[in-house]
């Protein structure tokens, strides 16, 4: 990490501090052991490698010496989940760039610092031939005695094992009764699979690269993966993608994805505001998003919340309550201002047909990145982007506006978030509230400034 930061770069967010290039900086490989919270993502170190970072709280990182690298595992590194044994011991399973197989590799230390020498996974038809799949990026878990690995891109399948040597190739991963109904193809692209169990239901977390962070919900049915529910957590190129997940000690669910204001011809979803001037030196390469708590509760529908460790880089806070936002007459808040916080602001039941905040403003309350909501509406504008969401009866619309520079992060009742970019100017930093056709009353504003995570080391 340079010294002193650049005052551009971001503040709260884990990024790769150069100088070598995090392209495409995909995270990979999370688990928790021996007290530490253990996260890889990919960079350019004579060939795509894994960064290796560390954590006690998931909010301050130390970065390790990378190994993980094609001069020492003879093959890049393409992303991957990590995983524990029958015999609790951490590996990591991944693409092996070069190989033309996915790769399994066994931890050799506490520290994870040590792998053992890659084992390709070859899996087998029960007549013992090799079948037709694609070998690509892969996925593997526990289930009882068996071990599952997906292998993952268009029409995924599915292998399992007894010894993580010896697999035997199932066929597809998805169930011939995949519903027509969720809005994306059977065969749309599944990179970056993490399967895992939440609630009653299995979660497919992964990608497609030209739609970005989706998630399916769903369950087994004769060794096949059956999704009842599909949703995406990207709405613009890849401001969020290749996501990534770990279970912690005390059984949440945390995931991390890729952001970058990048465009290339695989992405599909558009965007029109340009934010090249965002990558010419402004900001950090390969940043991570903040990290999310994702659970499932027996309503079935998805809960998003930002990680609670984050709450510690609070400081300052300050509060308005009981205001009332006059239709067409923006309010500035008083004393809350910034490019490093964190807001909470709840609108009471809002009848308005259009309200919100706009930050990184200016003093007149104009202009800036604007989040608007309205009684009726079906989707929330975040900036350029327009995630689904609908406002409840009778419901609160409680807002968590997290601004660090030019990212921002926004959750919605904890039951959606998104994430956007915004190029501003250093002097345009306040926070108004506005509304359209009548009145709408704000319960309470609540800020904090936030502290930088790269002042205490983690070890």
């Amino acid at each position: 990490m340079p010294k002193p930061v650049p005052e551009t770069w971001l503040t709260y967010h884990l990024a790769h501090p150069g100088p070598d290039k995090a392209i495409p900086a995909d995270p990979n490989c999370a688990i928790y052991y021996k007290g530490y919270y253990h996260l890889h993502y990919i960079f350019q170190n004579q060939g795509h490698s894994f960064a290796h970072v560390s954590s006690k709280d998931m909010v301050h990182w130390q970065w390790h010496d990378t190994t993980l690298t094609p001069p020492l595992t003879g093959h890049g590194m393409f992303s991957g989940t990590a995983f524990m044994t029958m015999e609790e011991k951490p590996a990591i399973i991944y693409h092996g760039q070069g190989s033309g197989r996915n790769q399994i590799a066994f931890a050799q230390d506490d520290h994870l610092e040590k792998w053992s020498e890659a084992i390709a996974v070859e899996p087998q038809t029960a007549g013992g031939k090799e079948p037709e799949m694609r070998h690509w990026d892969p996925d593997c878990w526990l289930k009882g005695d068996t071990y599952y690995s997906i292998a993952g891109g268009s029409n995924p399948s599915l292998s399992k094992s007894k010894d993580l040597k010896k697999w035997e190739f199932q066929g597809e991963l998805f169930h011939p009764d995949f519903p027509k109904g969720l809005g994306v193809a059977k065969e749309e692209d599944t990179s970056c699979a993490n399967m895992f169990p939440i609630g009653d239901k299995w979660m497919l977390l992964c990608i497609s690269h030209q739609l970005g962070c989706r998630y399916y919900l769903g369950d087994f049915k004769e060794e096949q993966y059956l999704p009842a529910y599909h949703a995406l957590m990207n709405w613009a190129r890849w401001d969020f993608f290749a996501p990534e997940s770990l279970l912690t000690p005390d059984g949440r669910r945390v995931m991390w994805a890729w952001c970058t204001p990048w465009v290339n011809d695989m992405q599909k979803v558009g965007r029109k505001q340009n934010f090249d001037a965002l990558m010419e030196g402004k900001i950090q390469p390969g940043i991570q998003s903040l990290p999310r708590e994702l659970n499932l509760p027996k309503d079935g529908m998805l809960r998003i919340k930002p990680l609670r460790e984050l709450e510690q880089l609070r400081s300052n806070q300050k509060q308005e309550a009981d205001i009332t936002i006059k239709d067409d007459a923006p309010y500035v808040l008083k004393d809350i201002s910034g490019d490093t916080m964190e807001l909470e602001i709840t609108f009471a039941v809002p009848s308005s047909s259009e309200f919100g905040v706009r930050v990184l403003c200016g003093e007149d309350g104009t202009d800036g990145f604007t989040i608007t909501a309205g009684s009726m509406r079906k989707t929330l504008t975040v900036g350029y982007t327009k995630p689904p969401f609908e406002l409840q009866q009778g419901e609160d619309l409680t807002l968590r506006v997290f601004i660090d520079k030019s990212m921002i992060e926004v959750f919605i009742n904890d039951r959606q978030a998104a994430v956007a970019w915004h190029d501003y100017d250093p002097k345009d930093l306040h926070v108004s509230l506005f509304c359209k056709d009548g009145n709408v009353e704000v319960k309470t504003v609540i800020a904090w400034e936030m502290k930088a995570i790269y002042e205490v080391d983690s070890r």
